[in-house]
């Protein structure tokens, strides 16, 4: 439902100008049949004269927003969403559907569980060692995450969660999922659980996208020595010590209907640490997926469907960002990749492997894109790469050689991380609908607020950054939200009519080793157990910054 992706897919590359016209304006569905050049001028003229006042860096164990700006918290960690379900740990991505286009203020939030803290959740000490680790701290780790839907409306007193609503249900690592695929996979046709799930994105049928990230700290991996023997690699986590689920069935991209709470893994989007996954629909309905593996020196890939609406048919490629090309992942394209895979699909299991044979680039980490509703450019957030001593990371600019199924394309910095710039470490992104920008950062909680770190004590916690588009500030990269201790924000995602932000506080107090210290309290202050959390942003400084309805 985001009005971001409505505007290219309905007027293209050739519609979109450095300024705003009426198609754009047609596309978000707030421009009367009157609107005219004239109201578009005084549009600008309004939007120029918004001043931003920032916050600066705060080490506070505490949310703290911009002026103008305020928040109310949505639900918490452990708060029950149905007599079964309770909502999960360490929220991610949001993604908020209306039930009805004919009331916008009533829908369906899912959001992602990406991973346990042990202590927290299961009262595990990692210092004891995995073999004192039980199967049932494990089941309540596995409980923990994937994701959940809940019904949420917005009253006068602001947005409220509906208690044991039939849509609240909690997808997690004991859910039976299906592959998408022809073929088995590891030997069978679906995967039990998902998690480890990190950004995600939405569909043109307003399904959601959830990415199953970093899921080798869980189940494992599958390691091949230079004569193609396998041999298992243990889990950080140790759930391999009790279950023996296949690290091939995770890493995947999951669909899920927020509708029915049925899901689906989709093997042709490649098998990696999927960070997030954005949709781009076709004039001919065909879909192009952008992706990236969150891995330090891993890849960017791009998948082309052949067919209308499908996430299963269709060409998986990667990028080449040196010389500005997308290399085919076809088995049947690629004579290399047939000397040492067997079939297409040992190829998307295997894929890094399969991508550094045809010489893709290696990144910083690229974690979430964006598609950028004013030029169509693909924005990639490089987070950082220690390997390569690159601390602050950066915002990549893709410009396709045509449309987004071009297989040539452009690439340069758009946004450079470090002290002169005033923000590190980009992650999460979203639009608003005239284009300004927004991002997370991401600091380790290990690296912020040390004297003697690359990070810079200057850096402080993590924050929300926003650049406007227009105006006086143009450009500028302005704080306007700090996370608390050891936390960092999360799955920006904005309702319908933009007037509100939902975000993702997720892992406050990260480095707790003793729960009657915990180093964070948030939300409840006091020296409670902090919960990650979702919090619904608004306020008259977003108001300015995002709404069309008001021409003059």
């Amino acid at each position: 439902m985001q009005k971001r992706r409505t505007f290219i897919k309905l007027f293209g590359k050739a519609a979109i100008g450095s300024t705003l016209a009426v198609p754009f304006l047609e596309s978000c569905g707030n421009n009367p049949s009157n609107v005219t050049t004239t109201d578009d001028e005084k549009l600008l003229e309004s939007l120029k004269a918004i001043q931003i006042k920032g916050i600066s860096p705060s080490a506070k164990d505490n949310l703290l927003l911009a002026e103008n700006l305020s928040y109310q918290k949505l639900i918490s960690w452990k708060d029950k969403i149905s007599e079964q379900d309770h909502f999960g740990f360490n929220n991610d991505f949001t993604c908020y559907i209306p039930l009805s286009e004919d009331n916008t203020n009533d829908g369906l939030l899912w959001v992602n569980h990406e991973y346990a803290h042990s202590l927290f959740v299961a009262g595990f000490d990692h210092s004891k060692g995995l073999e004192h680790k039980t199967k049932q701290q494990v089941d309540l780790e596995r409980y923990s995450v994937g994701g959940s839907i809940v019904r949420i409306q917005k009253t006068d007193e602001g947005w409220k969660v509906i208690k044991n609503d039939p849509h609240n249900r909690r997808l997690n690592s004991f859910t039976k999922i299906k592959f998408n695929w022809d073929q088995p996979i590891a030997g069978s046709d679906h995967g039990i659980g998902t998690h480890s799930n990190c950004s995600g994105g939405i569909t043109p049928w307003n399904t959601i996208l959830t990415c199953e990230e970093n899921y080798d700290q869980y189940e494992g991996e599958t390691i091949y020595d230079e004569n193609n023997t396998p041999s298992h690699e243990p889990a950080k986590y140790g759930w391999d010590r009790f279950y023996n689920n296949p690290p091939e069935h995770y890493g995947w991209v999951v669909e899920v209907d927020p509708k029915t709470g049925d899901a689906q893994k989709h093997i042709a989007l490649g098998r990696f640490a999927h960070e997030c996954c954005t949709l781009i629909e076709l004039e001919d309905k065909r879909i192009v997926a952008y992706s990236g593996d969150d891995k330090n020196n891993e890849f960017i890939y791009k998948f082309i469907s052949s067919k209308p609406s499908s996430l299963k048919e269709g060409t998986l490629y990667v990028a080449d960002t040196e010389n500005g090309k997308w290399i085919s992942l076809n088995y049947e394209d690629q004579p290399i990749l047939q000397e040492k895979f067997k079939d297409q699909t040992e190829v998307l299991v295997r894929v890094r492997e399969a991508a550094r044979m045809l010489g893709a680039t290696e990144q910083n980490r690229p974690e979430d894109f964006e598609i950028d509703p004013i030029t169509g450019d693909v924005l990639v957030a490089l987070t950082n790469n220690y390997d390569k001593e690159n601390y602050h990371g950066s915002i990549l600019k893709i410009t396709e050689n045509g449309k987004h199924d071009a297989l040539t394309f452009k690439a340069k910095d758009h946004l450079v991380g470090g002290p002169e710039s005033g923000f590190t470490c980009p992650d999460n992104m979203a639009f608003d609908k005239v284009g300004n920008l927004y991002f997370t950062s991401d600091m380790s909680g290990s690296k912020m607020n040390k004297e003697d770190g690359p990070y810079f004590p200057a850096f402080k916690n993590n924050g929300l950054f926003v650049v406007p588009r227009y105006g006086d500030q143009k450009g500028e990269v302005i704080q306007i939200a700090s996370a608390p201790t050891d936390a960092e924000l999360t799955g920006p995602w904005f309702s319908p009519d933009y007037s509100t932000l939902f975000l993702s506080v997720q892992h406050p107090g990260e480095n707790t080793t003793d729960l009657t210290k915990p180093t964070s309290s948030w939300p409840d202050g006091n020296g409670a157990i902090p919960k990650p959390s979702v919090v619904c942003i608004s306020g008259a400084l977003l108001d300015k910054l995002t709404h069309l309805n008001k021409l003059v």
